[in-house]
């Protein structure tokens, strides 16, 4: 699962600002009153500094908005599973021919404390709030997320949308969600963008060594696997 991600302005300035510079951008704030800062909290509907290939065929930055949009939902959708990816009419387009990565710092997702979980029965589980823990890949700045991309025609404009891949989740992360995005390594990045790759193999190379902790009370505050 992904609602939300967390995109530092200093460690993602490379990629923010790239995509902030582009007319692209200029011009989804003109016709769609988009905010362009691209950094802190990013939820569904904002947009992100997103990788993907260019006219070239090379690794490029572009402003995207998250959450592709459908008839039969109410909200735009925002993550898709990356076991039916290649079936589902809406992502299987995207999946074999527009794939991207969307840098992040970390990710977060909310969850019942393991600590209440094995004490606890289904319906006590119910009534316990759920707490807002931050995750990233262990001994990593920067938490590449994989993701596929379309153009929509909003405003008329073509708008490019991505939406997250999302896998079962690993250790820690499964002590509270039983799903979490696919997360790939730099060595990946470059194939997975490429059309004419497969990307059923590179999802397999997915990073599973994750670090997580309850996230502080002030959202700009560092977890402390980010502080030096």
């Amino acid at each position: 699962m992904c609602t939300r991600f967390y995109a530092d302005s200093h460690s993602l300035s490379y990629f923010i600002e790239r995509a902030q510079q582009l007319p692209l951008a200029e011009e989804m704030v003109r016709k769609l009153s988009k905010n362009m800062s691209m950094s802190g909290d990013i939820r569904p509907t904002d947009t992100a500094a997103v990788l993907a290939p260019n006219k070239q065929g090379n690794m490029a930055v572009f402003p995207m908005v998250w959450g592709f949009t459908h008839d039969a939902a109410s909200k735009p959708i925002i993550n898709c599973r990356v076991e039916t990816a290649d079936q589902k009419a809406l992502w299987k387009d995207s999946w074999y021919r527009r794939r991207c990565i969307i840098p992040a710092s970390w990710y977060f997702e909310w969850g019942i404390p393991p600590s209440e979980v094995g004490f606890r029965n289904a319906n006590e589980q119910r009534s316990i709030k759920k707490e807002k823990y931050v995750i990233q890949p262990e001994g990593t700045e920067i938490t590449y997320l994989a993701g596929l991309y379309r153009f929509e025609e909003h405003q008329g404009m073509q708008v490019p949308v991505f939406a997250v891949l999302t896998r079962e989740s690993v250790a820690p992360v499964r002590t509270i969600h039983d799903r979490m995005p696919l997360i790939l390594g730099k060595e990946n990045l470059q194939g997975w963008i490429r059309p004419d790759s497969d990307p059923a193999s590179i999802s397999e190379r997915a990073l599973t060594n994750m670090i997580m902790e309850r996230a502080k009370d002030n959202p700009k505050s560092n977890p402390a696997f980010m502080q030096i």
